[in-house]
């Protein structure tokens, strides 16, 4: 036989197959003010560290910006966490272990167990660590050594901040994100405030009308209907702009209250009003606040702000010399709204000194907003009452739980539990027979030709028990649910009978919500069978 020449041998390259990448990036104020750990330089290193590599398919790049590396509670993380378990995502990179993560257990937890179970590669390029190469050092002790070593970086680092914040409140800098309404901070020095002169005229309004004799709400209800935007509307128009913060359009009584409130206006810094306490914000009683004077220029003279403290401290201490005369229940807490503006009913009581109290519902836009926030609604509460109580009444009477009817449902699901019960065994007995096939053709008691045929018939005997198996179990389940809310309608219109009058716990227990319009439309929104309702 003729030799064949090598040299007509031409081997194919072998290529490797795609992994779905996930590039992931984060950067918090524990990495400082360095450009190594900026987004834009992670960015480039990974991108760098790909691109003689087209084994790397890059799918998406995950950045979580300004989120502490202590935790995973990080929108960026989370994505890339949920297109890993959907099958998108089989390889992760990151510039080096810190950016994963600076908790050793739950980035131990990822790195060894999570992306492990989810054949998921990882990658810290700077760390030359890579769970795919096995006889990398850095994959051994190495990897939970640096772990800790990054979190206990992120802890010191963290003690320097709230140190140096600390210092910066002693020498009257403001450390605060937004500068208060009235002020802004300075382009020269972000730790200063100067006076915004486009605020500040409406924080010396509310502070003389105060003075004049104007209540809390009608201050509110005049910056309101004149249009004054509120802080975050300002704010949200300047520079200062911050995505974390609440945009409220209307201006409220607690708003106003804030602002007569704070000392800053007098041109005196007080911060440190709160603290961390077990990653709790809890707040710090007013002897411990850090208070630095003169810093600033004021918007209201001292003599003002001490006249708006003790006209509020003389209310407050009218209200506490009251006697308290306690409401009756708001059984319709939480489930009654203005369907016109979509705020809560406000429940109000009128004194009658022969007869009981009487109390209306109505809507606080036109009082506490503006006259013309809503078209309003004022309805007695006992019309109320007893609307939502015949709606009940008809509702459950509807439904026709009749103990009957719960008898036979569970005589049908007893029934059905048995018939699964036997198709059950009868699969095992299948199955088993299967089994016992393979030694029979072995020994020869069976042809190949038999065994295919018989083989065949309990395998379709098999499907046809599983499928019987899966109907009788999704009617068990049905008929279950059905059961069970029977029984829970049956327990509400039991207690209906029993209580003969509407409770709080009723209400909540049947209904999701409740609108009544201006022209005393009343509309009874029966919680859902998903939510344990109707």
């Amino acid at each position: 036989m003729a030799r064949k020449s090598r040299k007509n041998l031409i081997t194919e390259p072998v290529r490797a197959a795609a992994l779905n990448t996930a590039l992931y990036i984060r950067l918090s104020v524990e990495d400082g003010k360095g450009r190594s750990n900026s987004i834009e330089n992670q960015q480039l290193i990974l991108n760098d560290y790909v691109a003689d590599k087209p084994e790397y398919h890059i799918c998406d790049t995950y950045i979580d910006n300004g989120l502490t590396g202590t935790n995973f509670d990080r929108p960026g993380f989370k994505r890339m966490l949920s297109d890993i378990e959907s099958g998108k995502i089989n390889c992760v990179i990151v510039k080096d272990l810190s950016r994963l993560g600076r908790n050793s257990i739950d980035t131990g937890y990822y790195i060894e167990q999570y992306f492990a179970q989810h054949k998921v590669r990882f990658i810290a390029v700077n760390d030359m660590f890579d769970t795919a190469d096995e006889n990398n050092p850095q994959n051994g002790i190495l990897l939970p050594l640096k772990n800790m070593v990054n979190e206990a970086y992120a802890l010191d680092i963290g003690r320097k901040i709230k140190a140096s914040a600390h210092q910066a409140m002693l020498a009257g800098d403001y450390i605060g994100a937004r500068a208060p309404f009235g002020y802004k901070k300075s382009p020269d020095d972000c730790h200063k405030l100067i006076i915004d002169e486009e605020t500040a005229p409406i924080v010396r309004q509310i502070f003389e009308w105060f003075v004049e004799g104007c209540g809390l709400n009608t201050i509110t209800v005049r910056l309101n209907e004149m249009g004054i935007d509120t802080s975050s509307v300002y704010k949200s128009k300047t520079s200062e702009r911050d995505k974390h913060y609440t945009l409220n359009r209307n201006w409220t009584t607690f708003t106003v209250s804030r602002i007569l409130d704070n000392p800053v206006y007098t041109g005196d810094m007080v911060q440190g009003k709160s603290q961390i306490v077990e990653h709790k914000q809890q707040d710090v009683s007013p002897e411990n606040y850090i208070i630095v004077q003169n810093t600033h220029e004021p918007i209201v003279s001292l003599d003002i702000f001490e006249r708006v403290r003790e006209i509020r401290a003389a209310v407050r201490e009218k209200c506490k010399s009251k006697p308290i005369d306690h409401y009756t229940e708001n059984i319709f807490k939480g489930k009654i709204f203005c369907p016109h503006c979509g705020k809560p009913l406000h429940r109000q009581r009128a004194k009658r000194k022969t007869k009981a109290d009487v109390y209306r519902l109505h809507c606080l836009s036109p009082n506490r907003i503006s006259k013309d926030a809503c078209i309003g609604v004022n309805i007695d509460e006992s019309i109320v009452i007893d609307f939502v109580s015949a709606a009940i009444k008809e509702k459950l009477s509807a439904l026709g739980c009749s103990f009957a009817q719960m008898v036979k449902t569970d005589s049908t699901i007893t029934g059905l539990k048995k018939e699964k019960t036997l198709k059950q065994r009868e699969l095992e007995r299948v199955q088993g027979l299967v089994k016992g096939l393979y030694e029979s053709l072995v020994n020869g008691v069976i042809t190949s030709g038999d065994y295919e045929e018989f083989k065949s018939a309990y395998a379709k005997q098999a499907d046809e028990l599983k499928q019987d198996i899966e109907r009788i179990s999704g009617d068990i389940e049905r008929l279950g649910r059905e059961s069970k809310r029977r029984n829970e309608v049956q327990s509400c219109a039991d207690d209906f009978k029993r209580e003969e009058r509407l409770t709080a716990d009723l209400i909540d227990r049947l209904i999701e919500r409740i609108e009544i319009s201006h022209d005393h439309n009343i509309n009874v929104i029966f919680r859902s069978e998903e939510k344990g309702g109707f």
